[in-house]
């Protein structure tokens, strides 16, 4: 017969490799571990495992913030990650304070996000192609909340910086580039910004057609800006008292020459690719100066 000692030894020694048993923690550090997955990973798998952490992901508190950029990674087309997407804005029940999409956002899903994000302090939407303008200025007036806003490689427009900047008030934040096409005005971004974004703090026009007028007209219309990024805004010259004020005004300021020593060219090769149909001299222009300054800062190092 086993001595009472060694069967409680061993008992110790197998509890000892088992692994945690995740169904036994307090609800609240569940609730922080799944707010840790992706969007993605919570609507496909978390939701799933047991009846406990079903609950836990049916709280509308759960879906605060809807993340759904770094999708390259999942086996989804974009007709599934829209599913996904419309399903998490659907648990959020109103309560959403923060989404990022990459790529796949459309006129109709804009529509269902509006629907419910009245709540919305933030918004990313970048490289979303197939939003129009038209359809972002229809919306707009149901993000009265907004402070910040990513629409990098758009297709919005000046009517539709316009509308923005009238519909939310709040805004402290913008992060704006666009696919460009013919026949605009070097500085209309700039002066729709100018006239109904006073609150701003930070901008950011990668890639922006701004000559000096436009950016004397930002520096007057939006007084409290701490940073502005004019990286690849080619047809600015700094080199005068225009630069000195940039300077004295604005606290962290990145020049069109200036490069990003943490990007890995990214932004850079997906703007040239969707303009390789449509290439102007202005374009030209754009990318052989950012071949040039890439070489040179290469060159340096």
């Amino acid at each position: 017969m086993m001595a009472p000692f060694l069967r409680s030894a061993r008992k110790k020694k197998r509890e000892s490799t088992m692994g945690p048993n995740w169904l036994e923690l307090p609800k609240d550090i569940t609730e922080n571990i799944l707010q840790r997955l992706s969007t993605i990973e919570i609507v496909t798998s978390a939701c799933q495992v047991c009846p406990l952490w079903w609950n836990i992901c049916k709280d509308p508190l759960m879906w605060h913030t809807i993340h759904m950029i770094d999708n390259d990674s999942y086996p989804y087309n974009n007709i599934d990650l829209v599913k996904i997407c419309r399903y998490a804005v659907d648990r959020s029940c109103g309560h959403l304070r923060d989404i990022e999409i990459a790529s796949f956002c459309t006129d109709d899903l804009l529509q269902y996000i509006a629907s419910c994000g009245s709540q919305l302090r933030r918004i990313q939407l970048t490289k979303c192609r197939n939003i129009s303008h038209r359809q972002f200025s229809k919306v707009a007036n149901k993000f009265p909340l907004l402070e910040e806003l990513d629409i990098s490689f758009s297709n919005l427009c000046k009517d539709s910086l316009e509308v923005i900047g009238r519909s939310c008030p709040l805004l402290i934040s913008l992060k704006f580039s666009r696919m460009f096409c013919k026949d605009i005005e070097l500085n209309d971004d700039a002066i729709a910004i100018a006239k109904t974004m006073p609150k701003l703090r930070h901008l950011s026009m990668f890639g922006n057609l701004l000559t000096n007028v436009g950016l004397h007209a930002i520096l007057d219309g939006c007084p409290l800006l701490e940073s502005v990024v004019l990286r690849n805004c080619f047809h600015l010259d700094l080199s005068g008292s225009l630069g000195k004020r940039c300077r004295d005004q604005i606290k962290d300021l990145v020049l069109p020459t200036d490069v990003d020593e943490n990007c890995d060219d990214e932004d850079y090769f997906y703007l040239s690719s969707l303009m390789e149909d449509e290439m102007d001299l202005d374009y030209l222009f754009f990318l052989n100066m950012y071949d040039f300054f890439l070489d040179l800062h290469e060159n340096d190092n």
